[in-house]
Protein backbone atom coordinates (compact mmCIF):
# COMPACT_ATOMS: atom_id res chain seq x y z
CA UNK A 1 0.00 0.00 0.00
CA UNK A 2 1.28 3.49 -0.87
CA UNK A 3 0.04 6.76 0.66
CA UNK A 4 -2.86 4.79 2.12
CA UNK A 5 -4.23 3.83 -1.31
CA UNK A 6 -4.57 0.07 -1.98
CA UNK A 7 -3.61 -1.12 -5.43
CA UNK A 8 -7.20 -1.61 -6.59
CA UNK A 9 -8.76 -0.29 -9.78
CA UNK A 10 -12.44 -0.61 -10.66
CA UNK A 11 -14.05 -0.19 -14.07
CA UNK A 12 -17.69 0.80 -14.43
CA UNK A 13 -20.10 -0.92 -16.87
CA UNK A 14 -20.00 2.17 -19.12
CA UNK A 15 -16.33 1.43 -19.85
CA UNK A 16 -17.17 -1.93 -21.40
CA UNK A 17 -20.15 -0.49 -23.27
CA UNK A 18 -17.95 2.20 -24.81
CA UNK A 19 -15.32 -0.40 -25.71
CA UNK A 20 -17.87 -2.48 -27.59
CA UNK A 21 -19.24 0.65 -29.28
CA UNK A 22 -15.80 1.29 -30.80
CA UNK A 23 -15.84 -2.15 -32.40
CA UNK A 24 -13.48 -3.92 -30.01
CA UNK A 25 -14.53 -7.16 -28.34
CA UNK A 26 -14.06 -7.13 -24.54
CA UNK A 27 -13.07 -10.80 -24.67
CA UNK A 28 -10.44 -10.14 -27.35
CA UNK A 29 -9.02 -7.21 -25.40
CA UNK A 30 -8.91 -9.22 -22.17
CA UNK A 31 -7.16 -12.08 -23.92
CA UNK A 32 -4.61 -9.70 -25.42
CA UNK A 33 -4.01 -8.27 -21.95
CA UNK A 34 -3.74 -11.79 -20.45
CA UNK A 35 -6.62 -11.09 -18.05
CA UNK A 36 -9.64 -13.27 -17.11
CA UNK A 37 -11.97 -13.44 -20.10
CA UNK A 38 -15.09 -12.88 -17.99
CA UNK A 39 -13.78 -9.78 -16.24
CA UNK A 40 -16.19 -7.48 -18.10
CA UNK A 41 -19.16 -9.41 -16.69
CA UNK A 42 -18.28 -8.71 -13.07
CA UNK A 43 -18.89 -5.10 -12.03
CA UNK A 44 -17.36 -5.72 -8.59
CA UNK A 45 -14.01 -7.12 -9.74
CA UNK A 46 -10.85 -5.16 -8.92
CA UNK A 47 -7.73 -4.90 -11.07
CA UNK A 48 -4.23 -3.93 -10.05
CA UNK A 49 -2.58 -0.90 -11.64
CA UNK A 50 -0.40 -3.22 -13.72
CA UNK A 51 -3.48 -5.09 -14.97
CA UNK A 52 -5.28 -1.86 -15.82
CA UNK A 53 -2.25 -0.61 -17.76
CA UNK A 54 -2.14 -3.96 -19.58
CA UNK A 55 -5.79 -3.46 -20.54
CA UNK A 56 -5.13 0.00 -22.02
CA UNK A 57 -2.10 -1.35 -23.89
CA UNK A 58 -4.12 -4.22 -25.32
CA UNK A 59 -6.79 -1.79 -26.54
CA UNK A 60 -4.14 0.24 -28.36
CA UNK A 61 -2.60 -2.83 -29.93
CA UNK A 62 -5.89 -4.21 -31.21
CA UNK A 63 -7.22 -0.86 -32.41
CA UNK A 64 -4.01 -0.04 -34.30
CA UNK A 65 -5.21 3.55 -34.60
CA UNK A 66 -3.28 6.52 -33.12
CA UNK A 67 -6.59 8.34 -32.61
CA UNK A 68 -8.46 5.44 -31.05
CA UNK A 69 -8.67 7.51 -27.86
CA UNK A 70 -10.98 9.92 -29.70
CA UNK A 71 -13.20 7.07 -30.89
CA UNK A 72 -13.45 5.89 -27.30
CA UNK A 73 -14.38 9.36 -26.04
CA UNK A 74 -17.03 9.73 -28.74
CA UNK A 75 -18.39 6.25 -27.95
CA UNK A 76 -18.67 7.20 -24.29
CA UNK A 77 -20.70 10.26 -25.26
CA UNK A 78 -23.05 7.92 -27.13
CA UNK A 79 -23.46 5.13 -24.55
CA UNK A 80 -23.34 7.26 -21.42
CA UNK A 81 -20.62 8.60 -19.13
CA UNK A 82 -19.51 7.15 -15.82
CA UNK A 83 -21.65 8.34 -12.88
CA UNK A 84 -18.90 10.54 -11.46
CA UNK A 85 -18.59 12.47 -14.74
CA UNK A 86 -22.33 13.08 -14.85
CA UNK A 87 -22.35 14.20 -11.22
CA UNK A 88 -19.49 16.63 -11.86
CA UNK A 89 -21.52 18.27 -14.64
CA UNK A 90 -23.88 19.61 -11.93
CA UNK A 91 -21.08 21.45 -10.09
CA UNK A 92 -21.18 25.24 -9.79
CA UNK A 93 -18.17 25.85 -12.04
CA UNK A 94 -15.27 24.10 -13.81
CA UNK A 95 -13.02 24.34 -10.74
CA UNK A 96 -15.52 22.57 -8.50
CA UNK A 97 -16.20 19.98 -11.21
CA UNK A 98 -12.51 19.04 -11.44
CA UNK A 99 -12.36 18.79 -7.67
CA UNK A 100 -15.29 16.41 -7.65
CA UNK A 101 -13.73 14.20 -10.32
CA UNK A 102 -10.52 14.04 -8.28
CA UNK A 103 -12.55 13.12 -5.20
CA UNK A 104 -14.55 10.38 -6.87
CA UNK A 105 -11.41 8.93 -8.48
CA UNK A 106 -10.14 7.88 -5.08
CA UNK A 107 -13.03 5.41 -4.83
CA UNK A 108 -12.12 3.61 -8.06
CA UNK A 109 -8.41 4.16 -8.75
CA UNK A 110 -5.14 4.46 -6.77
CA UNK A 111 -4.53 7.67 -8.69
CA UNK A 112 -4.23 11.31 -7.74
CA UNK A 113 -5.36 14.12 -10.02
CA UNK A 114 -3.40 17.27 -9.23
CA UNK A 115 -4.84 20.65 -10.17
CA UNK A 116 -2.15 23.30 -9.63
CA UNK A 117 -2.74 26.99 -10.25
CA UNK A 118 0.36 28.92 -11.22
CA UNK A 119 -0.41 32.52 -12.05
CA UNK A 120 -2.57 32.63 -15.15
CA UNK A 121 -2.18 28.89 -15.76
CA UNK A 122 -3.72 25.77 -14.29
CA UNK A 123 -1.72 22.58 -14.71
CA UNK A 124 -3.58 19.27 -14.47
CA UNK A 125 -1.50 16.14 -14.04
CA UNK A 126 -1.94 12.59 -12.74
CA UNK A 127 0.03 10.37 -10.41
CA UNK A 128 -0.39 6.60 -10.01
CA UNK A 129 0.73 5.43 -6.57
CA UNK A 130 1.55 1.85 -7.59
CA UNK A 131 2.75 2.27 -11.19
CA UNK A 132 5.93 0.41 -12.05
CA UNK A 133 5.94 1.85 -15.56
CA UNK A 134 4.64 4.88 -17.43
CA UNK A 135 0.89 5.25 -17.86
CA UNK A 136 -0.12 4.04 -21.35
CA UNK A 137 -0.54 6.82 -23.91
CA UNK A 138 -4.15 5.81 -24.56
CA UNK A 139 -5.06 6.27 -20.90
CA UNK A 140 -3.36 9.67 -20.79
CA UNK A 141 -5.14 10.97 -23.88
CA UNK A 142 -8.56 9.71 -22.79
CA UNK A 143 -8.16 11.17 -19.28
CA UNK A 144 -7.25 14.65 -20.51
CA UNK A 145 -9.95 14.51 -23.18
CA UNK A 146 -12.59 13.72 -20.56
CA UNK A 147 -11.42 16.57 -18.33
CA UNK A 148 -11.60 19.02 -21.21
CA UNK A 149 -14.98 17.60 -22.27
CA UNK A 150 -16.24 18.16 -18.74
CA UNK A 151 -15.35 21.84 -18.94
CA UNK A 152 -16.84 22.25 -22.40
CA UNK A 153 -20.07 20.48 -21.52
CA UNK A 154 -20.50 22.26 -18.21
CA UNK A 155 -19.76 25.77 -19.42
CA UNK A 156 -21.28 25.44 -22.87
CA UNK A 157 -18.06 26.93 -24.31
CA UNK A 158 -15.47 25.31 -26.54
CA UNK A 159 -12.62 25.85 -24.10
CA UNK A 160 -9.15 25.60 -25.59
CA UNK A 161 -6.14 24.59 -23.46
CA UNK A 162 -2.99 26.69 -23.49
CA UNK A 163 -1.00 23.56 -24.31
CA UNK A 164 -0.81 19.81 -23.84
CA UNK A 165 2.51 18.46 -22.54
CA UNK A 166 3.27 14.78 -23.17
CA UNK A 167 6.22 12.69 -22.05
CA UNK A 168 6.17 10.56 -25.19
CA UNK A 169 8.04 11.43 -28.38
CA UNK A 170 6.35 11.96 -31.71
CA UNK A 171 4.18 14.48 -33.52
CA UNK A 172 0.54 15.49 -33.00
CA UNK A 173 -2.12 13.28 -34.59
CA UNK A 174 -4.96 14.77 -36.58
CA UNK A 175 -7.33 13.89 -33.75
CA UNK A 176 -5.20 15.61 -31.10
CA UNK A 177 -4.96 18.79 -33.11
CA UNK A 178 -8.69 18.88 -33.85
CA UNK A 179 -9.90 17.98 -30.34
CA UNK A 180 -7.52 19.90 -28.09
CA UNK A 181 -6.93 22.82 -30.45
CA UNK A 182 -3.69 23.89 -28.78
CA UNK A 183 0.11 23.46 -29.08
CA UNK A 184 1.22 19.95 -28.14
CA UNK A 185 4.69 19.63 -26.63
CA UNK A 186 6.36 16.21 -26.72
CA UNK A 187 9.19 14.77 -24.59
CA UNK A 188 8.04 16.82 -21.60
CA UNK A 189 8.91 15.97 -18.00
CA UNK A 190 5.36 14.91 -17.20
CA UNK A 191 1.98 14.53 -18.88
CA UNK A 192 0.12 17.76 -18.21
CA UNK A 193 -2.96 19.52 -19.52
CA UNK A 194 -2.47 23.29 -19.15
CA UNK A 195 -5.56 25.51 -19.04
CA UNK A 196 -6.21 29.19 -18.51
CA UNK A 197 -6.86 29.83 -14.82
CA UNK A 198 -9.78 32.05 -15.78
CA UNK A 199 -11.48 29.11 -17.54
CA UNK A 200 -11.96 27.37 -14.20
CA UNK A 201 -14.13 30.25 -13.01
CA UNK A 202 -16.67 29.84 -15.82
CA UNK A 203 -20.01 28.84 -14.21
CA UNK A 204 -21.92 25.74 -15.16
CA UNK A 205 -25.43 26.92 -16.16
CA UNK A 206 -26.81 23.49 -15.32
CA UNK A 207 -25.49 23.59 -11.76
CA UNK A 208 -27.73 21.96 -9.17
CA UNK A 209 -26.37 22.12 -5.63
CA UNK A 210 -29.33 20.26 -4.14
CA UNK A 211 -28.91 17.37 -6.57
CA UNK A 212 -25.16 17.23 -5.88
CA UNK A 213 -25.83 16.88 -2.16
CA UNK A 214 -28.23 14.02 -2.81
CA UNK A 215 -26.21 11.99 -5.31
CA UNK A 216 -22.71 12.39 -3.89
CA UNK A 217 -23.17 9.99 -0.92
CA UNK A 218 -25.03 7.54 -3.15
CA UNK A 219 -22.23 7.55 -5.72
CA UNK A 220 -19.58 6.98 -3.12
CA UNK A 221 -21.49 3.99 -1.76
CA UNK A 222 -22.38 2.59 -5.18
CA UNK A 223 -18.78 2.02 -6.22
CA UNK A 224 -18.59 -0.94 -3.85
CA UNK A 225 -21.87 -2.64 -4.67
CA UNK A 226 -23.34 -4.90 -7.29
CA UNK A 227 -25.22 -2.82 -9.83
CA UNK A 228 -29.00 -3.28 -9.55
CA UNK A 229 -30.57 -5.29 -12.32
CA UNK A 230 -34.09 -5.75 -13.64
CA UNK A 231 -34.95 -8.70 -11.40
CA UNK A 232 -33.61 -10.82 -8.56
CA UNK A 233 -33.03 -13.68 -10.99
CA UNK A 234 -30.88 -11.41 -13.16
CA UNK A 235 -28.76 -10.55 -10.13
CA UNK A 236 -28.31 -14.24 -9.43
CA UNK A 237 -27.30 -14.91 -13.03
CA UNK A 238 -24.74 -12.10 -12.92
CA UNK A 239 -23.08 -13.73 -9.93
CA UNK A 240 -23.27 -17.17 -11.52
CA UNK A 241 -21.48 -15.98 -14.65
CA UNK A 242 -18.68 -14.66 -12.46
CA UNK A 243 -18.28 -17.93 -10.56
CA UNK A 244 -18.78 -20.56 -13.28
CA UNK A 245 -15.09 -20.94 -14.10
CA UNK A 246 -14.24 -21.77 -10.49
CA UNK A 247 -16.39 -24.91 -10.54
CA UNK A 248 -19.93 -25.95 -9.70
CA UNK A 249 -21.94 -22.86 -8.65
CA UNK A 250 -22.87 -22.98 -4.98
CA UNK A 251 -26.26 -21.78 -3.70
CA UNK A 252 -24.80 -20.78 -0.35
CA UNK A 253 -22.09 -18.64 -1.97
CA UNK A 254 -24.58 -16.82 -4.20
CA UNK A 255 -26.91 -16.20 -1.27
CA UNK A 256 -24.03 -14.85 0.79
CA UNK A 257 -22.97 -12.47 -2.00
CA UNK A 258 -26.52 -11.15 -2.25
CA UNK A 259 -26.82 -10.74 1.51
CA UNK A 260 -29.68 -13.20 1.93
CA UNK A 261 -30.33 -16.75 3.15
CA UNK A 262 -30.43 -19.82 0.90
CA UNK A 263 -34.10 -20.30 1.70
CA UNK A 264 -34.99 -16.71 0.80
CA UNK A 265 -32.93 -16.90 -2.38
CA UNK A 266 -34.72 -20.05 -3.51
CA UNK A 267 -38.13 -18.57 -2.64
CA UNK A 268 -37.51 -15.33 -4.55
CA UNK A 269 -36.30 -17.21 -7.61
CA UNK A 270 -39.41 -19.43 -7.46
CA UNK A 271 -41.63 -16.35 -7.14
CA UNK A 272 -40.16 -15.13 -10.42
CA UNK A 273 -41.03 -18.42 -12.10
CA UNK A 274 -37.60 -20.02 -12.22
CA UNK A 275 -35.22 -22.23 -10.22
CA UNK A 276 -31.57 -22.08 -9.24
CA UNK A 277 -30.75 -24.97 -11.56
CA UNK A 278 -32.50 -23.25 -14.47
CA UNK A 279 -30.59 -20.02 -13.81
CA UNK A 280 -27.30 -21.92 -13.83
CA UNK A 281 -28.16 -23.31 -17.27
CA UNK A 282 -29.23 -19.88 -18.52
CA UNK A 283 -26.04 -18.32 -17.20
CA UNK A 284 -23.94 -21.00 -18.92
CA UNK A 285 -25.84 -20.60 -22.17
CA UNK A 286 -25.65 -16.78 -22.23
CA UNK A 287 -21.99 -16.69 -21.21
CA UNK A 288 -21.18 -19.42 -23.73
CA UNK A 289 -22.76 -17.38 -26.52
CA UNK A 290 -20.81 -14.29 -25.45
CA UNK A 291 -17.49 -16.12 -25.42
CA UNK A 292 -18.08 -18.02 -28.67
CA UNK A 293 -18.97 -14.77 -30.44
CA UNK A 294 -15.26 -13.99 -30.34
CA UNK A 295 -13.75 -15.94 -33.28
CA UNK A 296 -10.38 -16.23 -31.52
CA UNK A 297 -11.78 -17.97 -28.42
CA UNK A 298 -10.78 -21.63 -28.22
CA UNK A 299 -13.73 -23.98 -27.70
CA UNK A 300 -11.88 -25.96 -25.03
CA UNK A 301 -11.11 -22.71 -23.22
CA UNK A 302 -14.78 -21.71 -23.34
CA UNK A 303 -15.79 -25.09 -21.92
CA UNK A 304 -13.39 -24.58 -19.03
CA UNK A 305 -14.64 -21.06 -18.33
CA UNK A 306 -18.21 -22.36 -18.21
CA UNK A 307 -17.25 -24.90 -15.56
CA UNK A 308 -17.46 -28.07 -17.66
CA UNK A 309 -15.12 -30.94 -16.82
CA UNK A 310 -14.34 -31.66 -20.48
CA UNK A 311 -15.25 -30.54 -24.00
CA UNK A 312 -17.47 -33.58 -24.55
CA UNK A 313 -19.81 -32.47 -21.75
CA UNK A 314 -19.81 -28.94 -23.17
CA UNK A 315 -20.67 -30.17 -26.69
CA UNK A 316 -23.53 -32.25 -25.32
CA UNK A 317 -24.95 -29.34 -23.31
CA UNK A 318 -24.53 -26.84 -26.14
CA UNK A 319 -26.36 -29.06 -28.62
CA UNK A 320 -29.25 -29.34 -26.16
CA UNK A 321 -29.38 -25.50 -25.94
CA UNK A 322 -28.92 -24.53 -29.57
CA UNK A 323 -29.47 -27.72 -31.58
CA UNK A 324 -26.05 -27.37 -33.23
CA UNK A 325 -22.39 -27.73 -32.28
CA UNK A 326 -20.43 -24.77 -30.89
CA UNK A 327 -18.52 -24.46 -34.20
CA UNK A 328 -21.72 -24.43 -36.25
CA UNK A 329 -23.28 -21.82 -33.95
CA UNK A 330 -20.13 -19.69 -34.15
CA UNK A 331 -20.05 -19.74 -37.94
CA UNK A 332 -23.53 -18.23 -37.95
CA UNK A 333 -23.17 -15.82 -35.04
CA UNK A 334 -19.54 -14.72 -34.72
CA UNK A 335 -18.93 -11.00 -34.59
CA UNK A 336 -16.74 -9.45 -37.24
CA UNK A 337 -13.15 -9.48 -35.97
CA UNK A 338 -12.01 -6.14 -34.61
CA UNK A 339 -9.47 -4.09 -36.48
Amino acid sequence: MTNGFPDKCRLQPSFWSALEATGLSPVAVLRQARLPLTLHLDTRRFLSTAQLFALWTAMSELAADPDYWLRFVEATEAVGHQPMFVAACYASDFREALGRVARFKQFTMPERIAVEERGSEVQISKHWFHAAEAEPDLSVDISFAFMLSLGRRGTGRRLAPLRLELTRSGTPTAGQEAFFGCPIVFESKRDTLVLKASDLDHPFPGSNAELIEIITPALEAAFGRLQPRSSFSEQVKALLKRSLASGRPDVAAVARDLGTSERTLQRRITDEGSSFRALVQQARRELGQTLLSDPSADVAEVACLLGFQDTTSFYRAFRSWEGVTPQAWRSSNSATPSR
